[in-house]
């Protein structure tokens, strides 16, 4: 099969296509047929330096929308023939950026038919680092506000439209060229955020995308009593203090595999209240050109790869 390693950290052209034995499902696991592999930020920050992965050779990527080709024994959930979308192993290696993956049966569901593959590969890893922070730590309900920096980007237009769902008024930030964007998405209030004299106030939740500077700016926002959730590189030591001053909690997050979350976004796909938004996609073979793109800051929801 092919598959995407690199034997050395460092920038895209690292990345190369290569030929690999399709793995096998043990036990409980199934073999899926990859259409597409979702592109995200971990991605290209393991290929840099490593990071959960250690010294390579190995193969980046988490999200895999395909077909279920076989079951191994104990397998549940989904069957043979299944359209499936998943975020297999995180942290420990995925090898999505390939045509075939094997994991548990239990890290995927099945794919709801008015979703692409395209669509379904962009949704898991970022839907679920959305749901899991949203949904299971901050119980986001009715009335409540929302604040989701960096609203624009792959988890944040999930983050929107996940709060708005529950009910809440949502602040987000981003370039005043994509306020239109997070005005569709359901953003009460969008922020500039190259817009120094910019401000909120009231915040019951603070969904932290872009790291500790950003966090350090918006924290007076937030109401006593509070909640900040930092993602990309949970809660700094400066943060921390900060918002122990202002009595704001905190809570750092690391997205993990999860067939309930998985389910509570298929769900809101069906019912029409979650859409995932891909900016383009890329085949396989111009993997370094997509990582080149992601990279720059400059994508409005989510690259994919086709395989």
């Amino acid at each position: 099969m092919r598959i995407v390693t690199q034997q050395d950290l460092g920038g895209p052209e690292v990345l190369r296509v290569t030929e690999a034995p399709r793995p096998e499902p043990g036990p409980t696991e199934v073999l899926v047929r990859v259409k597409a592999a979702g592109i995200n930020p971990v991605d290209w920050k393991v290929r840099r330096g490593g990071g959960f992965l250690g010294k390579p050779p190995f193969t980046v990527g988490w999200d895999v929308a395909g077909v279920v080709e076989q079951a191994g024994f104990g397998a549940t959930g989904v069957e043979e023939g299944d359209e499936v979308l998943g975020m297999p192993w995180f942290p420990r290696p995925a090898n999505a950026y390939a045509e075939y993956v094997t994991a548990p049966s239990r890290h995927f569901v099945r794919k709801p038919a008015g979703l692409s593959f395209a669509e379904a590969a962009a949704l898991p890893l970022a839907g679920l680092t959305a749901w899991q922070g949203l949904v299971d730590v901050a119980n986001v309900r009715s009335g409540q506000r929302v604040f989701v920096d960096a609203a624009a980007g792959g988890v944040g237009h999930l983050a929107v439209q996940i709060a708005k769902a529950r009910g809440a008024h949502v602040i987000g930030t981003a370039s005043a060229g994509k306020h239109e964007f997070l005005r569709e998405l359901g953003v009460d209030e969008p922020i500039d955020y190259h817009d120094e004299t910019a401000t909120a106030s009231d915040v019951d939740v603070y969904f932290g995308l872009v790291g500790e500077d950003s966090d350090l700016r918006w924290l007076p926002a937030i109401k006593e009593g509070g909640l900040l959730i930092g993602v990309p590189s949970g809660v700094g030591d400066r943060v921390e203090k900060a918002a122990a001053e202002r009595e704001v909690r905190t809570r750092r997050i690391l997205v993990e595999p999860d067939h309930g979350g998985l389910t509570g976004l298929v769900e809101l796909i069906e019912a029409g209240q979650l859409k995932v938004r891909v900016e383009q996609t890329f085949p396989l073979e111009d993997v370094a050109k997509a990582h080149e793109l992601g990279e720059s800051g400059r994508v409005s929801g989510k690259l994919v790869l086709t395989v």
